[in-house]
């Protein structure tokens, strides 16, 4: 049994590129992902310096982990995204190619996106934190 999740945009509020304003789950457990990082099995940052290399493998992970408890991006219920600038080209185009992702659909839910000036890893340049909705 799949947890009832609506999502909502009031009238009231400004209109979105993609995500909604109010995630709501009627009932059920929740995942709450850790950041998942641009780094590769063998915990090797992958793509240092191209920001698009480390999105689609941040993305590739964060598949990984929500396949782990057995959900999809559409179970995904509030997304961060952290991006290393504060340009905002660069940060809606990290936010396009996400939405774009294997794991696009988490990003119509409740949503925010960051620039920050520093990541926990060197060279790191954009870290993602899911929480989803799990079956009953």
């Amino acid at each position: 049994m799949t947890a009832e999740i609506s999502r909502i945009n009031p009238e009231q509020l400004h209109p979105t590129p993609g995500y909604h304003h109010i995630t709501v789950v009627e009932a059920g457990r929740t995942a709450h992902l850790a950041g998942q990082c641009p780094l590769d099995r063998s915990g090797t940052l992958v793509g240092p310096g191209d920001l698009d290399a480390q999105i689609d493998q941040v993305a590739a992970n964060s598949l990984v982990a929500l396949t782990a408890v057995g959900v999809g991006p559409a179970q995904v219920v509030r997304s961060v995204i952290y991006v290393v600038s504060d340009d905002v080209t660069v940060l809606g185009a990290a936010w396009r190619r996400l939405a774009g992702s294997v794991i696009g659909p988490a990003f119509t839910t409740a949503s925010t996106l960051l620039g920050v000036a520093r990541l926990g890893f060197s060279g790191q340049l954009i870290e993602v934190d899911l929480t989803a909705a799990l079956p009953a």
